[in-house]
């Protein structure tokens, strides 16, 4: 979510919060845009601001007049599909407008389910805000905005070195806990298909060695790992652009006020570039079409580019790069003319970092000191294009194996946002389809080692003999008496069997383990039809034997969410 743009002498800050890199995409744009028009403009990161902005914010001290001298807008960046659509903008502008702030502009919501996505929102916006920035703060005399002809300058510069440059820098050893900037190089100690050979889909439980690192974690966390590319497309890409990938550099920034960017050794190979930063498989945004289209030498290559960035042609954008989900390295490779013209110094401006991914962690320290575990689904779709789509972060991780040589994987943990009961008599429901039974496998060692019981799961998948992950380990607790387990084999009968159906048959139990118990219930897993499904069988639930009408069992329901006794995580 890109917002807040706070001007006084014609400087513009522009602060984002970014999960996809849409917010930080659109970010740098505005920031574009705003050197078009002369400002001074600093592009940011939320978390890398020099304060911890949200908690400063919402300060309760914090008087009425704080922000009496800022103007500011707020833009926010989501998908309606999801039930807090746009929350953190629509709060961030009311909190604004309490400290005083001006706003130059209504909040806008962008939305991922627009048909041209959230540029449909975005465009107009940002025209209308610059008519009002420049009313506000007009141009200094004898100085016009820079037309869309012109290019503005890269953010870094390259400078090659002689052979003989010597040895890149090490990542330095930092006694720091690690975290994305600091990231703990794990060994992978085990790496083993967890479906059977026969079934479509590749799960893996891969185990990390943590030794030494400092770091701890509790059920619900996450591990997040920073992917590489693979290696062909790195030679495909420095062969596109006529790089030789052993070549080494150093980078310096344009502006003196530019950081450079972090996690890449000074001086660095190319190779270590495209492997490690450069995102080369993502589905590149139109700003990559933008920039692009400067470079092209080619008449034809440029007005498709053009046309690409324009606002008339985002239909066919989408068509050519969204739909069939083409990645940057597929685009180069189909404008070859342009792709040979690129100026290594817009490397940084044209191709995005590789961000790092989160996964839930599917172990206990208890259970496993030492140790992180994850279940990973390996990501291979099919689309019109006739190479089949993968995940980065997957399809890398369940390339490397342990038993041909040590393998290193950079990582660090972060808190989740699913919190277990203290109280060892607090009963936990744990409802995971899939792979997203990996947090309870975390939360049932652990409660397990703690002697807590009431330890209940609903557990689906579609064929017991190919998807049934941890069988043998949720057999033997539910053997010693540790665990209640039901589970839902969606194909192994004619009629498919989901959670929400055992969730309903088992209604007496769920009812007594809530209404008595206190439990708590707990939601993981990866459609979006599956979430409400599951609400719905808890309602029926609550009326057929809690006794409550359809209206009680909704207050019921929003009780145990806004107490945190029911928790949510899911994905699509």
């Amino acid at each position: 979510m890109p917002g807040l743009t706070q001007m006084a002498a014609r400087k513009i800050l522009v602060l984002f919060g970014s999960q996809t890199g849409t917010a930080e995409d659109t970010a740098e744009r505005i920031g574009r845009e705003a050197k078009r028009r002369h400002f001074q403009c600093k592009v940011e990161a939320l978390d890398s601001y020099s304060m911890n902005f949200w908690r400063f914010l919402f300060r309760k001290s914090l008087p009425a007049t704080s922000l009496c001298q800022m103007d500011y807008a707020v833009l926010g960046l989501g998908d309606s599909s999801y039930p807090k659509f746009n929350f953190i903008a629509k709060k961030l502008h009311k909190r604004l407008l309490q400290l005083g702030g001006n706003p130059i502009m209504p909040v806008a919501l962008g939305d991922d389910q627009h048909d041209l996505g959230p540029d449909a929102v975005i465009d107009p916006w940002l025209l209308d805000l610059w008519r009002k920035i420049l009313a506000l703060y007009p141009l200094p005399a004898g100085l016009n905005v820079i037309g869309p002809d012109v290019i503005l300058p890269p953010k870094f510069t390259f400078q090659f070195l002689e052979e003989d440059s010597g040895p890149m820098q090490q990542e330095e050893v930092t006694r720091e806990a690690p975290s994305e900037l600091h990231p703990f190089s794990a060994r992978m100690v085990s790496n083993q298909r967890v479906t059977a050979e026969s079934h479509f889909q590749d799960v893996r439980l891969i185990e990390f060695d943590i030794t030494g690192s400092g770091m701890e974690y509790a059920a619900g966390d996450v591990v997040m790992i920073q992917p590489r590319n693979a290696p062909e497309d790195v030679q495909l890409f420095c062969n596109l652009l006529h790089l030789d990938p052993d070549k080494h550099f150093v980078i310096r920034p344009t502006e003196s006020n530019t950081p450079l960017p972090a996690l890449l050794p000074q001086p660095c190979s190319v190779r270590h570039l495209v492997s490690r930063y450069l995102d080369i498989s993502c589905i590149p945004r139109r700003s990559f079409f933008e920039l692009l289209s400067y470079f092209s030498p080619d008449e034809l290559e440029k007005e498709k580019l053009q046309e690409f960035s324009s606002a008339q042609g985002q239909e066919e954008l989408y068509a050519y790069c969204n739909r069939p989900r083409r990645t940057t390295l597929e685009v180069l490779y189909d404008f070859p003319h342009t792709t040979g013209a690129i100026p290594c110094d817009y490397l940084f401006d044209l191709i995005p970092r590789i961000r790092p991914r989160a996964f839930s962690i599917a172990s206990s320290m208890l259970a496993f000191p030492n140790r992180i575990q994850i279940l990973l689904a390996v990501v291979q779709y099919k689309t019109r294009l006739s190479k089949p789509r993968r995940g980065l972060c997957s399809s890398w991780l369940a390339s490397l194996d342990p038993q041909n040589g040590a393998v290193r994987v950079p990582l660090w943990v972060k808190q989740g946002s699913m919190k277990f009961p203290a109280n060892p008599d607090s009963p936990a429901i744990m409802i995971g389809p899939g792979t997203g039974v990996a947090p309870f496998r975390a939360a049932i060692q652990e409660r397990v080692a703690q002697g807590k019981k009431g330890n209940c799961l609903f557990f689906g998948c579609r064929q017991r003999s190919k998807d049934f992950y941890c069988q043998a380990e949720w057999e033997e607790l539910v053997k010693t008496g540790l665990l209640t387990l039901f589970t839902a084999f969606s194909r192994d009968q004619e009629q498919k069997v989901y959670v929400q159906h055992r969730i309903r048959e088992n209604k007496k139990l769920v009812w007594d383990l809530v209404s008595q118990g206190n439990a708590y219930i707990y939601l993981a897993g990866n459609t979006k039809q599956m979430p409400e499904a599951v609400a719905e069988a808890l309602k029926f639930v609550f009326q057929s034997e809690g006794g409550l009408s359809a209206s009680e069992a909704e207050e019921y329901f929003a009780t145990l969410d806004r107490t945190c006794r029911f928790q949510a995580e899911t994905w699509s």
